[in-house]
């Protein structure tokens, strides 16, 4: 009979490992959207077997990194600042912010697009579009964000620009170096009344 104490110790030495492959899948798929899950497990410091005891596809894999860099996300783009500051000055902040996030993991992105459906993935992003829906309804009630177009169809625009770019940065028509000015430059227009 195996005594009580046993069995919490197992479920930490679980939480840990797999608290160690979506670390070790995250810090891989970041640099590499191939990684792959031998790599992964052996960076994690776990046997194959494990991994795939934990994440037995690389589907299933990818969604817990992907979550975890999306709650990453989250945490660095919760700033009163965007509550503090004009919704023009404040979607600027919030544009140049997410195009960092985005960019730091858009291989990532490029390795859950092969495996998981579009809107699986928009859905990992709802938290951080609700921010930018809310600066946008905010910039609309003060009159300085159009009110012709539905606050949710700019906010689409704004999810599916960011995107673009990081596709277009890794296809390399635009220069990563310039892709904050040049979205903050064309959802400024895209948002601003007049």
């Amino acid at each position: 009979m195996t005594p009580p104490r046993q069995r919490p110790a197992r479920r930490a030495d679980a939480e840990r490992n797999i608290a160690a492959i979506v670390a070790a899948g995250l810090d891989l798929l970041v640099k590499d959207p191939d990684a792959s899950t031998a790599d992964i497990a052996k960076a994690a410091g776990v046997g194959r077997v494990t991994l795939y005891g934990h994440f037995p596809t690389r589907e299933a894999l990818l969604e817990a990194v992907l979550d975890h860099a999306v709650t990453l996300a989250n945490i660095a783009l919760d700033d009163s600042a965007y509550d503090e500051l004009p919704a023009p000055e404040a979607i600027s902040r919030l544009i140049v912010s997410s195009w960092e996030l985005l960019d730091r993991n858009r291989r990532l992105l490029a390795a859950a697009d092969r495996v998981l459906p579009t809107e699986r993935i928009r859905h990992y992003h709802d938290e951080a579009l609700a921010r930018v829906e809310r600066l946008i309804l905010r910039g609309q009630d003060d009159g300085v964000f159009r009110t012709d177009l539905p606050p949710t169809w700019l906010v689409a625009h704004f999810y599916a620009t960011l995107h673009s770019a990081a596709q277009e940065v890794d296809a390399g028509r635009l220069d990563q170096n310039d892709a904050a000015r040049v979205l903050n430059t064309t959802l400024r227009a895209v948002f601003m009344a007049g």
